[in-house]
């Protein structure tokens, strides 16, 4: 039985304060005319630079995939004496389609704990951004990452990393509008494994931490935590707008992922796939029926529901429910890269 969550949730102040300012800063920038302000943005653009020397048992390297559209992605490698090849996380940062980096300090940290804690190799994306670039550009960043990972590997990158990081052994993962690329890229690469089934990436299980979806139809939920932290209806209808196809509703595939106008069966090699959900997060039940519809259409799915958890919530490593949540991804990459291997051997 899940718990029912207070009343308000239980923030640490430096949390709400963080959770205020990307509110304000976010309406502030989206303009009327679907267009971003990227001026002001640009006065509150934090970055995190690459550190070549090991930090706290990790470091990272920033790789260009294509010059011509800004595609890179930040390289997370931790100092792991463990001998044998690491899983690779394929990681995409959220910010609704149209904010935030792989180089904002928030995801930096992140993926840090990501590559530090699971231990694993970890390649956070910079994809292009909405509105300037709409769907479906952030999937096909992401597709994109995967064949320059299988047409070249890391070996002309970072030879360290190459000589331990397990291509056949891939976790695609993100959180918000990063847990809707995850999801599309994976079904896009399983396509193509599906019809090339020698190919040498290989996706073993997919982590869709709060994913960003949506619906034409007002959910309970929705209405219910309308004055909930970054997820406000009217905020999340622009994102949407600025997003989707022109005309397109958010009942489109890629809002409504696996509704009633996704009715494409999902591709055999479609992995196990973990969906984490928040009692304080306005798609709660968008992502409940997401996870459902998965089992439905015969995927296995691991649902985690934290009751008291806001939107972004894992972001925050003071919050015990953050230090959980890295815990039970942990075991979801363990378990699903020793079902690789068993499959492996058959």
């Amino acid at each position: 039985m899940t718990e029912k969550p207070r009343s308000s949730p239980s923030l640490p102040l430096k949390a709400r304060l963080s959770l205020s300012f990307l509110s304000t800063l976010s309406d502030s920038a989206c303009r009327s005319d679907g267009t971003v302000n990227r001026r002001l943005l640009k006065l509150f653009d934090f970055r995190s630079s690459p550190n070549p020397r090991f930090s706290s048992g990790v470091r990272t390297a920033d790789i260009t995939i294509d010059p011509s559209r800004n595609l890179w992605f930040r390289l997370f490698v931790p100092s792991s004496p463990s001998g044998h090849r690491l899983p690779i996380i394929v990681f995409f940062h959220g910010g609704g389609f149209a904010f935030l980096s792989a180089s904002a300090p928030t995801y930096d940290a992140v993926c840090r704990r990501f590559a530090r804690e699971l231990p694993a190799i970890i390649l956070s994306v910079e994809y292009r951004l909405s509105p300037e670039h709409r769907h479906p550009a952030p999937y096909i960043d992401g597709l994109d990452t995967l064949r320059f990972l299988e047409s070249s590997g890391l070996d002309r990158s970072d030879a360290d990393a190459s000589a331990i990081a397990d291509l056949s052994n891939v976790f695609l993962a993100g959180d918000s509008a990063g847990g809707n690329i995850a999801h599309n890229v994976t079904r896009l690469w399983a396509a193509e494994q599906d019809s090339k089934p020698w190919a040498r990436v290989r996706i073993s299980g997919l982590v869709a931490i709060q994913p960003f979806l949506g619906s034409e139809d007002r959910t309970p939920a929705e209405i219910r935590l309308e004055g909930a932290p970054l997820l406000s209806t009217k905020r999340t209808d622009w994102l949407w707008k600025a997003f989707l196809p022109e005309g397109a509703d958010r009942d489109h595939p890629a809002a409504n992922a696996l509704g009633p106008k996704d009715d494409v069966e999902l591709e055999k090699a479609f992995p196990a796939t973990m969906v984490v959900i928040g009692g304080r997060d306005p798609l709660q039940d968008l992502q409940r029926r997401y996870a459902e519809e998965l089992r439905k259409r015969g995927k296995e799915v691991k649902l985690l529901e934290y009751a008291d958890a806001v939107h972004a919530f894992y972001v925050f490593p003071e919050l015990k429910l953050s230090a959980e949540f890295i815990g039970e991804m942990k075991s979801f990459v363990e378990t699903h890269t020793k079902k690789q291997e068993i499959n492996s051997n058959i």
